[in-house]
């Protein structure tokens, strides 16, 4: 006896019905086998590139993205990486239709992306894209705990071009990526800080930045920069989940616009992350301006805040750095509306780029320092109601550094670029503040009533470090080693007036569903059909009993029905309906009840067990337990047929929610 499972539901959040079938023996003759026909070749081929995963709605989801050379249906396939053989996908794969549609002329071609719902916790899965006969190579991911402790990493501007030699940056954003993950290989999402290129529709340099292997593994969470912006390519290659892509949120006001666009929302466990595309800034433009963002953010606040301990904003434009753009006047005058919503919104961190260098800001609350006595670098801070942690990402590539510039006496809160009164060399909203001219990145530790923030160096001045071999930036050897901490932060959350408790719930077992031949599954063995006068032959038995287990707690309902072949001896063959059953339950348990007789088609007519009939089953909110089943068989054959040893081969299938 073989058992073949299928996969079963890929996850908590809904419900599959779920099969699996095996095949019993039964009597009167041989000829058991079983093939799959050969698959069908898609008329028209196409060369599948730029495949990248993102994030999905929640941590169920993954979002994959990819370019084609051909306007073809196509898919994405997922399985178990357990359940691929020598690399080819089982047939209980499932697939997931793509959308997309043709790309600019300057892109070329057609961009495709689907969304993978429903995946399981702790799992690793490999996915293709494309369609039958033409499939892409398989790439895999693995999901972890959907609840509990995490870690993300951020990255600054990659800008792929910047530096004017395309190997160089892309060499060096290999590296961090490489760095990054070789030291945080349990990293959960890669968020962007957005300036994934330099230039908006040049494919070229979007074939280096989508270079490193792992953004096919790990999901990248987007974010649009100025550099980005200017084009369509950003949206055909990098497709995000709960996308708003009304004009308001279009600096020009019009999506059908050769420009990006849009803000989204995802929740990824317990972290509610918004991003933003902040190159819509002002009305005169045509989009809905800073308003429309704010309005954004309370809306999915209002909506979803609730679902998360902790509230992250993305978007490009920083508003708390501090080099060539820290006086710009649109990031002025962010830094009074968005820093008075985001205190009342109870934001927790703001997560930026653009000014290709590092910072930390001091907490902010309402447009200004929350406490004017926390320390410059602190180790740790306390945010109380209101404050709020902004975090500007240095280069990822090395393509292009901003060196940090000098404060003015234009006032040490609101918009101002005044100098910090506890360090003259500062800005009055940064707490740290650095600019190496070496490759970092941020990683972020999400804990249960915390979360560390750290600046990590990716590299130091030697190559690759594409701003500095071109001597367009300079570059002073401070001795820190790739790995080595430039600032690191733990921020610990507000409580208010009373006392938070909390416990952490493990996940309870969560039981089995299955079913096996119980005992030796032999031959069912009919013997000799006993002749009826010359009118019909007739045979009886009994199927080996099958053992039901149900150990779930959701009680789910199950069934299992079988159906039989056509009995065969060599060329010789006779219709499967003349077999049929009374079912019955052996053993009591798991709210198993015994299906209805079905009668031979010698009797009446029908199908008999030619199609599949129901052995026994169990409704919702059933007992757990085991139970047996069995059935008492009649076969009734006419006289007409041939002599001999007939074989046939009976299907059991089991179904669960």
């Amino acid at each position: 006896m073989r058992t073949s499972n299928s996969a079963s539901a890929l996850g908590p959040v809904r419900r599959r019905v779920v099969a699996s079938t095996v095949a019993a023996f039964l009597g009167l003759g041989v000829a058991f086998g079983s093939g799959l026909a050969a698959p069908a070749f898609a008329a028209d081929s196409a060369t599948l590139s730029g495949i990248i995963l993102g994030v999905g709605s929640n941590e169920t989801q993954r979002i994959v993205t990819w370019y084609s050379s051909a306007d073809t249906a196509q898919q994405v396939q997922l399985a178990p990486t357990s359940s691929l053989v020598d690399g080819a996908f089982p047939a209980s794969a499932v697939t997931f239709a793509a959308s997309g549609a043709a790309n600019i002329a300057t892109s070329g071609g057609f961009n495709r992306h689907a969304t993978l719902t429903g995946l399981k916790e702790n799992t690793g899965y490999s996915y293709r894209v494309g369609f039958e006969g033409n499939w892409s190579s398989a790439y895999a991911f693995k999901t972890q705990s959907f609840e509990g402790d995490y870690d993300f990493l951020f990255y600054g501007d990659p800008q792929i071009g910047s530096s004017g030699n395309l190997a160089k940056d892309q060499a060096g954003w290999v590296d961090t990526v490489n760095v990054s993950l070789a030291a945080n290989p349990n990293a959960e999402i890669l968020v962007s800080g957005g300036d994934q290129v330099e230039t908006a529709n040049t494919e070229a340099q979007w074939d280096s930045f989508l270079a490193p292997t792992q953004l096919k593994s790990y999901p990248w969470a987007a974010t649009i920069g100025n550099h980005d912006v200017g084009g369509k390519a950003y949206e055909q290659h990098l497709y995000t989940p709960n996308t708003d892509r009304s004009g308001a949120y279009y600096s020009n006001g019009t999506p059908s616009s050769n420009t990006s666009g849009g803000d989204y929302w995802y929740i990824y466990k317990d972290t509610l992350f918004i991003d933003l595309n902040s190159n819509s800034y002002a009305t005169a433009q045509g989009g809905g301006g800073d308003a429309a963002h704010l309005a954004y953010v309370t809306d999915v606040i209002n909506q979803h805040g609730t679902e998360a301990k902790w509230k992250v904003l993305v978007y490009h434009h920083a508003i708390y750095s501090p080099a060539d753009h820290a006086k710009d006047a649109d990031n002025k005058i962010r830094r009074v509306d968005f820093s008075q919503k985001f205190s009342d919104l109870g934001v927790d961190l703001v997560l930026q780029g653009h000014d290709h260098s590092y910072s930390r800001s001091y907490l902010i609350k309402n447009g200004a320092k929350a406490d004017a006595t926390e320390q410059p670098g602190a180790a740790d801070v306390y945010p109380g109601p209101g404050g709020v942690l902004y975090v500007t990402a240095n280069s990822a590539s090395g393509s292009k550094y901003y060196d940090i510039t000098q404060p003015d006496n234009s006032g040490t809160s609101g918009a101002g670029n005044g100098a910090d009164p506890l360090d003259a060399g500062k800005y009055w909203y940064n707490s740290v503040q650095n600019q190496e001219h070496v490759r970092s990145y941020v990683k972020v530790e999400v804990r249960n009533d915390k979360l560390v923030v750290q600046d990590l160096r990716s590299g130091t001045c030697a190559a690759p470090n594409a701003a500095v071999e071109l001597a367009k930036s300079p570059c002073t050897e401070t001795g820190q080693a790739v790995g080595s901490i430039v600032d690191k932060v733990t921020v610990h959350p507000y409580h208010g007036s009373g006392q938070d408790i909390q416990v952490n719930v493990p996940n309870a077992a969560p039981g089995e569903f299955g079913w096996t031949i119980d005992g030796y599954n032999g031959l069912v063995d009919l013997g000799t059909a006993v002749d009826h006068n010359g009118d019909y032959f007739e045979a009886t038995g009994s199927i080996n009993p099958i053992a039901v287990s149900d150990s779930r707690r959701s009680l789910a309902p199950w069934s299992i029905s079988a159906g039989v072949s056509d009995f065969k001896d060599g060329a010789k063959t006779f219709s499967g309906s003349y077999l049929g059953w009374t079912p019955k339950v052996v053993t009591a348990g798991a709210g198993a009840k015994a299906g209805a007789a079905v009668g031979s088609a010698y009797d009446g007519g029908g199908q008999g067990l030619s199609v599949s009939r129901g052995l026994g089953s169990a409704d919702q909110g059933h007992a757990r337990g085991t139970a047996k089943l069995g059935a008492d068989l009649d076969l009734k054959i006419p006289g007409s047929v041939d002599k001999g040893n007939y074989r046939a081969t009976l299907t059991i299938t089991a179904l669960s929610s």
